[in-house]
């Protein structure tokens, strides 16, 4: 078909519509409009309450934040509770070794508090890595010297420099020691 018959068709076609079919497609648009009008203020509906989500997330983000911190911030705070027994007992037996020459008592007013600090410690989770006459591992121990002896077995350890620690299951500190090598 040509240009010209379509064109010509497609006017004749809109030319015949009668009244009745003119009204139902009057109907039928303003039925679309008032869809179309309800789908955009639904829609409007939704970005209205996705923008409030956003920002009370926002809101609960910056709220979570706070709250971190603070609890990073006093995180420690029952162990120094814990621990201030053991300050001031220590600053007891140092007022009383300025005043006294009584060295064994000294000693046993520090041995007493070494002792409590340490109950303190180990109730709070924190245990000593074994070193003399385990074997060497590299998640727990830092060889800082090796040494050849052929009387021991290979990758034993022979001498702890330094004392490493545990707190739970995660190392805190490696222990620094000395390793036989043959």
């Amino acid at each position: 078909m040509s240009k010209q018959k379509k064109d010509s068709k497609s006017k004749t076609t809109a030319q015949k519509v009668r009244p009745s079919d003119k009204k139902s497609l009057e109907k039928e648009i303003e039925k679309i409009k008032a869809k179309l009008e309800e789908t955009e203020k639904a829609a409007e509906d939704y970005l209205t309450k996705l923008k409030y989500l956003q920002a009370e997330f926002e809101n609960y983000k910056k709220m979570a934040d706070r709250e971190r911190e603070k609890i990073i911030q006093y995180a420690n705070e029952e162990l120094i509770i814990k621990l201030l027994d053991v300050y001031e007992n220590l600053e007891r037996a140092l007022e009383s070794g300025k005043k006294s020459n009584n060295k064994e008592a000294l000693m046993k007013g520090v041995e007493i508090t070494y002792n409590q600090l340490k109950d303190i410690l180990e109730r709070e989770g924190l245990k000593p890595i074994k070193t003399v006459g385990e074997k060497f591992d590299p998640f727990k121990h830092e060889a800082v010297m090796k040494e050849n002896k052929e009387d021991c077995e290979e990758d034993i350890i022979l001498e702890e420099f330094q004392r490493g620690y545990m707190l739970k299951d995660k190392v805190i500190r490696y222990s620094k020691v000395k390793v036989c090598k043959r």
